[in-house]
């Protein structure tokens, strides 16, 4: 009965000792993505891409934005060694002004979190510049 004991304790310990070895890797495509400059009310969502190249299932717990104007969405289901993954933003484009935001992921990979950025600038085409209106009715004198 003891060597039972001992051989699924040794057992267990080295199934620890291997568990501890694996580790996902995030590795994202482009770590900023560029809206450029875009028309007042248009899609806003875009997509950042990455791929676990670690050798553990990698499992993103959190996604969060430093404003309430973007949305990011995670991935449910744990990303395998080898696979893609997305994750979607959507910057609300009702907002006519610069775009730059930070969506910040946290996982189990070897580096936890990870800063995203997104930058642009939402402009409204339906309304002229003050400047422009006033050169032209001089123009027209």
């Amino acid at each position: 009965m003891k060597q039972l004991f001992t051989i699924l304790f040794i057992g267990l310990i080295s199934l620890s000792i291997n568990a501890q070895d694996k580790v996902a890797k995030i590795e994202f495509k482009s770590d900023t993505i560029d809206y450029g400059t875009i028309e007042k009310g248009s899609n806003g969502v875009r997509v950042f891409k990455f791929t676990n190249t670690g050798d553990a299932p990698l499992i993103i717990s959190k996604v969060s934005s430093s404003c309430g104007c973007t949305i990011p969405k995670k991935p449910k289901d744990p990303i395998l060694p080898g696979q893609a993954g997305e994750i979607e933003v959507k910057y609300d484009t009702n907002r006519v002004n610069p775009i730059r935001k930070t969506i910040t992921v946290i996982s189990n990979a070897e580096t936890p979190t990870v800063a995203l950025k997104i930058k642009g600038l939402v402009v409204d085409s339906s309304k002229k510049n003050v400047l422009e209106k006033k050169d032209k009715s001089i123009v027209q004198q």
